[in-house]
């Protein structure tokens, strides 16, 4: 996890602002869609990429909000991302999960970075509400995020279906004020998202070549919960650190069972 560097920022390089479009994908969100958007108001263009699998609300609220909406099928996180970039005009763009939320601290950072001509994409830290705490060890922040993105310089690596790489072509920096993650409101949610999660990794590893070893099962999940409750300090974050610590440690032993298993049908 990269420490956060002074945000260094240059000056405007014409007159005219640089356009700026805040990108949420949404599958099912109606709960927190109008939310989202209403948190980062400060940007000049509000679109959501709609999974057309949703059945609530979403896209009339999200209209609502003022959000030009785009339908496009789901394959993975990477390709709808991708789709996002071509689809939705403006100089930057500014990826924004559902369940995540915006400040006027974080908008007038933002606003002043993409004035910096020299930039081509913008890491930026998050606050993970984890069943109700902020957790602030483990690997869950700073969390730094590649979301603020020139849109002609970037793209998501296709090979990387989940936990999404951008390609960016020029520098990048840091910024200094955090999105506001609320991650998981329970034990359930954590377990059952990151058993969709370990689908897709799973899907990852196999296709590099990677095929687990018997004693894998064993000291992957045991090194894991190591670096997140001791190496990452999520001691730090007491009974949500323990429990966080032994989840990822399950969640990678899910992974590797799944890797073995893609093995096996091949």
């Amino acid at each position: 996890m990269p420490s956060a560097p002074a945000v260094r920022l240059g000056q405007p390089g014409s007159s005219c602002s640089p356009s700026l479009a805040a990108v949420v994908l949404a599958r099912d969100e109606e709960s927190s869609i109008r939310d989202c958007l209403q948190s980062v108001g400060w940007c000049d263009r509000l679109c959501v990429l709609v999974d057309p699998r949703t059945q609530d609300r979403t896209i009339e609220f999200a209209r609502e909000a003022g959000a030009e909406v785009h339908t496009e099928q789901f394959v993975d996180f990477a390709a709808q991302r991708n789709v996002a970039l071509d689809t939705f005009e403006a100089d930057w763009i500014f990826f924004v999960d559902a369940d995540e939320r915006g400040t006027p601290e974080l908008g007038a950072e933002i606003r002043l970075a993409i004035t910096d001509a020299s930039r081509a994409g913008w890491w930026v830290p998050r606050k993970n509400v984890i069943w109700g705490r902020w957790i602030q060890h483990a690997g869950w922040y700073p969390d730094y995020q590649m979301r603020l993105l020139k849109r002609t310089r970037a793209r998501y690596d296709p090979a990387r279906r989940v936990h999404e790489l951008v390609l960016l072509d020029g520098a990048q920096g840091y910024l200094q004020n955090p999105l506001t993650h609320y991650n998981y409101t329970t034990v359930a949610e954590f377990v059952r998202k990151q058993q969709q999660y370990a689908d897709l990794e799973a899907r990852i590893r196999f296709e590099a070549g990677y095929l687990p070893r018997p004693h894998n099962f064993v000291l992957q999940p045991l090194r894991e919960f190591h670096r997140r409750f001791v190496t990452l300090e999520g001691y730090r974050d007491s009974s949500h650190g323990l429990l966080l610590g032994a989840l990822m440690a399950y969640y990678e032993l899910v992974v590797l069972w799944r890797t073995r298993g893609l093995a096996r049908r091949d």
